[in-house]
């Protein structure tokens, strides 16, 4: 018994010597020492985000992986519940903590409108309809409840909100958008406290904040104006001066920097020509500088791809331009290998200099340290019965009464209001009686499908 004592002492004091292990050194002082201890190799591996299909165990473990994501319908299989993707999510942790030096891995998941991509998950309304609530609060507890059911299946980080202002409704993802008015979007971007937890009143500004094992890390998206592009073509070009974007598009992220939000994804439209992925000016000069985000910049799925003319040619230039730019971690999500040997090509040849790396992998890592993730890397299994629970629903129908829109009366006489002493209201068409077309986009597949694709009604 006094041996085992001794041993598990010194495995105590031998966790204590290396700082980052110490859950009680400060989390500045954690990353530092981290930091110091990784290869070029290992940090690039941070800074890679790769799909799940691809996330093998020698993968994550031998090339360092710091995240992995699943695609939208990238399930362990076809219906599988909260349980199953948590025992997939862990088996991808248990790889990164057998790693060198035993860094856990931060799994991304498209929970937009509750925790979409899960069968039995509770399913919310799209933005467009919470928007019009105009109910923070509600949406708030959106976010608190969509938190549990994303822990509940072992992800720590949720891709929302979306804070897009839509400024021309022919935009095809309008119904990822709170709103046309920006200060209706920053009022709804109360989803960041929902998944982060609120912050205290002396939180510092910028900081990323994670509450606990029940809140998840938010993601402020596409950065930034993106719903306000010409013509309202998706991916297109925002035309406007600085003053008016940032009075129009930028004032939303403000709102969630301030609620702590601890990352914030690029976006693949452009500005007066320039796309986001490789703006040096709104990503480093506005947003980490001027308005103090700490949190990392992540890529939307193969944005560097996009820097190209056709989509991932001259890779190795796609990437030097967007990690000088302020991109941190890069949403690969397959070519991890030609990720990798690239960027260590242009650190080694001074074309993207070891301080654009080492920020960024700080910013990673602070984000992981303020998580919780170094202490508790895989799921809480006592968060499944939260999935589909019936406060989560009764929560939801609260979310559909509020967000209810009466169309207008039309000029061809008074259709609506209907009549309240009508005995029957005919309902037809194809999204009558449809479980997936009321779901929307987003729900199990980025455009949705019909049928029963999940548990509901």
């Amino acid at each position: 018994c006094k041996k085992k004592k001794r041993k598990r002492k010194k495995m105590v004091d031998n966790e204590k010597s290396y700082v980052y292990k110490n859950r009680e050194a400060p989390v500045e002082a954690r990353v530092k020492d981290l930091l110091s201890r990784m290869t070029l190799a290992e940090k690039i591996g941070q800074m890679t985000l790769i799909e799940r299909s691809v996330a093998s165990e020698a993968v994550i473990r031998d090339f360092s992986i710091g995240s992995v994501l699943n695609r939208a319908g990238g399930w362990p299989f076809e219906d599988a519940k909260s349980s199953n993707w948590a025992d997939m999510i862990d088996g991808f942790q248990r790889s990164a903590l057998e790693s060198r030096l035993g860094i856990p891995i931060i799994y991304g998941i498209d929970a937009v409108h509750g925790n979409n991509d899960v069968y039995g998950a509770t399913i919310f309304p799209h933005n467009i309809g919470l928007g019009a609530t105009r109910d923070a609060d509600l949406v708030k507890r959106i976010g608190a409840a969509t938190a549990l059911e994303v822990r509940a299946c072992g992800a720590h980080w949720a891709f929302a909100p979306c804070v897009a202002v839509v400024k021309d409704p022919r935009w095809g993802r309008c119904y990822e958008s709170y709103g046309e008015v920006a200060q209706i979007v920053s009022e709804m971007t109360s989803l960041v406290s929902g998944l982060q937890g609120e912050p205290s009143k002396d939180h510092t500004n910028g900081y990323p904040f994670l509450a606990g094992r029940k809140n998840v890390v938010a993601c402020a998206k596409h950065f930034v104006g993106d719903g306000g592009t010409n013509k309202a073509i998706n991916e297109g070009n925002t035309i406007l001066r600085y003053e008016d974007l940032e009075r129009k598009h930028i004032a939303p992220y403000k709102k969630c920097i301030s609620q702590g939000v601890s990352t914030v994804m690029a976006s693949y439209s452009s500005w007066n020509g320039d796309k986001l992925h490789s703006h040096y000016f709104l990503l480093t000069e506005i947003l980490k500088q001027k308005l103090g985000f700490k949190g990392y910049v992540v890529s939307d799925w193969e944005g560097l791809d996009r820097l190209s003319d056709p989509p991932g040619s001259n890779y190795r230039n796609c990437v030097k331009i967007g990690i000088n730019a302020g991109i941190d971690m890069v949403m690969v999500p397959f070519k991890y290998e030609q990720f990798r040997n690239d960027l260590i090509d242009l650190v080694e040849s001074g074309e993207v200099s070891m301080a654009r790396v080492n920020d960024a992998v700080e910013r990673i890592l602070r984000v992981k340290f303020v998580a919780g993730l170094f202490e508790f890397p895989l799921t809480d299994r006592s968060l499944l019965p939260t999935v589909g629970c019936k406060e989560h629903r009764e929560l939801a129908r609260e979310a559909v009464r509020k967000s209810l829109v009466l169309l207008k009366n039309g000029r061809y006489g008074e259709f609506l209001p209907l009549n309240c002493n009508a005995e029957r209201i005919l309902v037809v068409g194809t999204h009558a009686d449809d479980l997936g077309y009321q779901c929307g986009g987003w729900t199990k597949t980025m455009y949705g499908q019909s049928g029963r694709i999940t548990d509901g009604n």
